[in-house]
Parts: structure tokens; sequence; C-alpha cells
């Protein structure tokens, strides 16, 4: 191996170390703001669960930083803020067609309402209290409504939408599809994740084909 070749490797794997040291860090983040709220996690709670220092937490931004970073990781799989279509456990289904593609998207969006619903609600309500954490949350609603409409969109062209607005179906969807929605019937009324998961198949079908 030559000089450069060496120094390429060495490279690459300082990358992919501290990649997933920071995957380290949000997913401790993600745990203790769900336990415990946003307002009562501290840094170096979040620092000793990960195993790094401080100054390592610290290194990625404030804390309502690391409260998205923890959400879009936890929800999405990854960080950012592309389109949720664009993810690779979306992108893997994009062949599927009619109601394999349909029921393959709502056990992904089950599923990820699930990892992340405790994490939704302290986001939430620390929004009530912090104003950066309320403008974060709004440009995060803002997104999923912009994934929403894209979503309306690929399931029309499936043949997959029998409605006359695609802004209504939007909005029933994104009410439908919601963490919020997880939070009440899994958290709160006591649903089994089976039962969650079969009223969001028929919920989603009956925004999509709503009867006469």
């Amino acid at each position: 191996m030559s000089g450069s070749e060496r120094r390429s490797y060495r490279s690459a794997l300082r990358a992919e170390q501290a990649e997933a040291t920071r995957r380290r860090v949000l997913a401790a983040a993600a745990d203790r703001f769900a336990e415990h709220g946003y307002g009562r996690t501290k840094l170096t709670e979040i620092a000793a669960d990960a195993g790094v220092s401080v100054e390592t937490v610290k290194a990625y931004g404030p804390k309502r930083a690391l409260l998205l970073a923890a959400f879009e990781q936890t929800f999405a799989g990854s960080e950012g803020s592309a389109p949720l279509l664009e993810r690779e456990q979306f992108t893997a289904i994009e062949h599927l067609e009619g109601a394999a593609y349909l029921t393959a998207g709502i056990e992904l969006i089950a599923a990820a309402n699930a990892r992340s619903a405790g994490l939704w609600r302290a986001f939430v309500s620390a929004a009530d209290t912090e104003a950066d954490v309320r403008a974060t949350l709004g440009q995060l609603l803002e997104h999923r409504r912009t994934d929403i409409r894209e979503t309306v969109a690929r399931l029309r062209h499936r043949g997959l939408v029998d409605t006359s607005s695609d802004e209504e179906t939007a909005a029933v969807l994104s009410f439908v599809l919601s963490p919020e929605g997880y939070e009440q019937l899994v958290l709160d009324a006591g649903l089994t994740e089976h039962q969650y998961r079969a009223h969001l198949q028929r919920l989603v079908a009956a925004a999509l084909c709503p009867g006469p």
C-alpha cells in the first residue's frame, strides 16, 4: 500500500469512527429525551450514556440541535432534511406496485412512529416553552407536510387514490399517520402494535378511497 493509499485508508477509518460515535451519541440523546423530557436531560448524562466526553457532545451543537438530530435518526434512520421518500428504507420499496407498495409504506411509518413516540412527545412538550425548539418543530412539521404531499402524488400515480383533492387527502393522511396517533392509540389507549397497524391500514385505505 502506497503512502497516499494509507492516508486515504486512515482518513476513511477516522470518518467511519466519527460517524459511529455521532450515531451513538444521538441514540443516547434519544433515550434520555424520551425518558426524562427535554428540560431535565443534561448533556453530561448523554455523554455518560454514550461513553464519550461532554466536549464531544457539545461539539454537535446546542441541545435543541441534538433533539432534532436524535429524532431524525430515530424516526427516519438518518439525519438531515432529505425527503422521507428518498431515505433508504423507502427507496427499497419503490419497485413495489399497488397494494403491496401501500402496505409496505404504512408498515415503515408505523415502525417509525413506534420507535420515536416518546421522543416526539418530548419534542412537542419542549416546543411549548422553548422558542427555538418551537421554531425547529415548525420546520419539521413543514417537511412532514411536503413528504405527505409527495406520497399522495406517488400513490395517485399508482392508481391508489380516488379523491378529488390531493391537498385534502394529504391533510387527512398527515393526521392519520402522525406520531400523535400512535401515542393516543398505543401509549394512551393501550392498543397492541398489531391492532395499531391494522387500524392504520384501514384508516389510510378509507382516506385514499372514501365511500359515497
